[in-house]
């Protein structure tokens, strides 16, 4: 079965310098039919001026994977860490028992849109951790590119939690299936373009959970980007 969470049916935090779409229910947003799905508990887009971001903040016990689309994020943390985040790069912050940190975008003349997605870890109380790695385009196109697994498999993060993500770049035309083991299940969010899931028609923004289903299928139909979570 396959659930759809349209773009324009998500909360909107608008702050002038920071405007925030969610997926699922966040901070004073609340939609207790999008409480999040399986370890999936945040998919936020921002869009973020330039010179400004969020100033140092804490978090504990959870995944915290950034995926930057235009402009480029300026992190630094407690754990000494300090990094700009671009298009291609995927980075996990493991919050684990405790964690402060900063984003800023790192342009004083360009805007920064980024998903920030949090998962449930599979333990908690681990020691804070990061990484960040680069996937190149020709990776992604007209595939299903594994970018963190548990395991850290075939170059991907590392990531604390029952879940394998994939971003992947479809053409007209191009396909590609993800085979689900029994009691999985997947969320596809579209992050450019459209594709067709399973058939149905996704835009930019827009989400899909799905479950009870061998196959997750993927057709692209105007430039569309995709993530894909592979989920307990």
């Amino acid at each position: 079965m396959l659930q759809l969470r349209k773009a324009n049916e998500r909360g909107l935090a608008d702050h002038g310098w920071l405007k925030s779409y969610h997926t699922f229910s966040f901070a004073d947003y609340h939609d207790p039919r999008f409480m999040g799905f399986r370890a999936l508990r945040v998919i936020n887009e921002d869009r973020v001026q330039p010179g400004r971001g969020f100033g140092a903040h804490s978090h504990r016990d959870m995944e915290i994977v950034s995926y930057v689309l235009e402009g480029a994020l300026q992190h630094k943390d407690s754990i000494g860490t300090g990094s700009v985040i671009r298009p291609g790069d995927v980075q996990r912050m493991s919050a684990g028992r405790g964690v402060t940190h900063s984003e800023f975008n790192a342009s004083t003349t360009e805007l920064v849109h980024f998903l920030q997605i949090w998962l449930l870890p599979s333990a908690r109380g681990i020691a804070p951790s990061y990484e960040q790695k680069a996937f190149a385009s020709a990776e992604k196109d007209g595939k299903l590119r594994l970018v963190a697994a548990p395991d850290g498999r075939d170059g991907s993060l590392t990531i604390h939690s029952d879940a394998r993500l994939y971003a992947g770049s479809f053409n007209a035309g191009q396909r590609a299936e993800l085979a689900l083991a029994a009691g999985r299940h997947a969320w596809v969010q579209v992050t450019r373009g459209s594709a067709n899931v399973q058939s149905q028609l996704l835009s930019a923004g827009d989400g899909a959970a799905l479950s009870g289903s061998p196959e997750l299928a993927l057709e692209g139909t105007s430039g569309g980007e995709v993530l894909v979570f592979d989920l307990g």
